[in-house]
């Protein structure tokens, strides 16, 4: 075997290429956007690069055929609840069902991590944020949400044997959208409703700013220290909000507020994936004339959950309940949605675990993030769960 280092564009091709070949013929799989796996690793478009640094490899057998890929990445903004060592990142992992294939892959990963002082790594991770190619599929082996990790169930096989551990398990929830809601959300809200204090209502595109504004302080409150410890900046939820809007229903993304004060949100998506599994990974001017006649047309009866939650002075009061329940007033009624999935929800967080399952919703996929400590005789922990 053959391993390469990424180094100039044809193996940057190659790296893309090896994904397609040894996931094209498995059933469900959406072929991701070139540019976006490009972006990960570009030090102009990934701010990712400001604190750390990654490699890419490529593996071909002795007749030069692509059996297998791997990155990895080291990030000084990286870590995770408990941990007591520093942890690099691997990911972008495919490879043939050939366990000597992937354990030159991790093996040379691990030794690339241990030369700048990692003491495990986790995989398979992004270089970047977790919303997007976070974890192997394990459970649920359907189309993919945008931006999510899709390969063959023997990859759990390959990593399980090289001696990774689970150190949590994320999983996705759905429903349909015509569902009716439990009793209880509106017992909630109608008892939340009787404090004119609160309202609601939902994104308005010629207002973003202000709704970047708002979505900061909530995230900041409510989950920055879960993601950690990483406020975000106006400038940063203005850029992500700039990023969101050709593909925003203004109708699925909700904030709650009391006395003006933005307390809760609800954003969601419609999902991207289901006009880009026509596109086999390109995204030109052909292929954006498509998508807004596709979007103009309604055909995407599809609706992605990307975040949801309510600052802590409110939380265990009914105002989850009240958001839920004003947005669905329109959602239910008003649009052409028939499918709902969650992004997911890491079983370290039962709060969520517990929105999800109240709301009715039933376990779709599972992802699954695993560790390897360098450390064989070290002992090993799952993520801490959150209280």
């Amino acid at each position: 075997m053959d391993l390469i280092i990424v180094d100039n564009e044809t193996k940057a091709r190659q790296f893309l290429d090896v994904h397609v070949q040894l996931n094209k013929d498995v059933p469900g799989w959406i072929r991701p956007l070139d540019k976006d796996i490009n972006t990960v690793f570009d030090p102009k478009l990934n701010k990712a690069f400001r604190f750390g640094e990654c490699i890419r490899w490529i593996l071909k057998d002795s007749n030069g055929r692509l059996i297998g890929r791997l990155a990895a990445f080291v990030n000084k903004k990286y870590r995770s609840k408990g941990d007591t060592c520093k942890v690099g990142g691997v990911g972008f992992f495919d490879c043939i069902n050939d366990q000597a294939a992937a354990n030159l892959l991790f093996d040379t990963a691990r030794k690339w991590l241990e030369d700048r002082g990692m003491g495990a790594m986790d995989g398979p991770i992004n270089f970047g944020e977790r919303n997007n190619w976070w974890g192997l599929l394990t459970e649920g082996f359907h189309e993919p949400l945008y931006g999510m990790s899709f390969n063959p169930p023997y990859y759990q096989q390959l990593m399980e044997n090289y001696g990774f551990q689970v150190f949590f398990h994320q999983i996705c929830y759905g429903m349909k959208v015509h569902d009716e809601l439990r009793a209880k959300f509106f017992n909630r809200h109608a008892a939340v409703e009787k404090d004119p204090g609160y309202r609601s209502e939902h994104i308005k595109k010629g207002e973003l700013e202000r709704y970047a504004r708002e979505f900061a302080l909530v995230y900041n409150k409510a989950w920055a220290k879960h993601a950690g410890g990483k406020d975000m900046s106006e400038q940063q939820a203005y850029a992500l909000f700039k990023q969101m809007k050709p593909l925003l229903d203004e109708r699925l993304c909700w904030f709650i507020y009391y006395h003006d004060e933005p307390i809760g949100i609800w954003l969601n998506l419609p999902d991207l994936n289901q006009y880009l599994k026509k596109f086999n990974g390109k995204f030109g001017l052909w292929q954006k004339i498509q998508f807004l006649w596709m979007k103009i047309r309604g055909t995407n009866k599809k609706f992605v959950g990307i975040i949801f939650g309510i600052v802590p002075d409110f939380q265990a009061m009914g105002v989850d309940a009240y958001l839920i329940v004003e947005g669905a007033k329109i959602i239910q009624h008003h649009t052409p949605y028939v499918d709902y999935e969650m992004q997911w929800v890491g079983d370290f967080n039962p709060k969520m675990i517990n929105v999800a399952e109240g709301l009715g919703a039933t376990p779709t996929r599972t992802l699954t993030t695993y560790r390897y400590l360098f450390d064989r005789n070290a002992p090993f922990e799952r993520h801490p769960i959150l209280t």
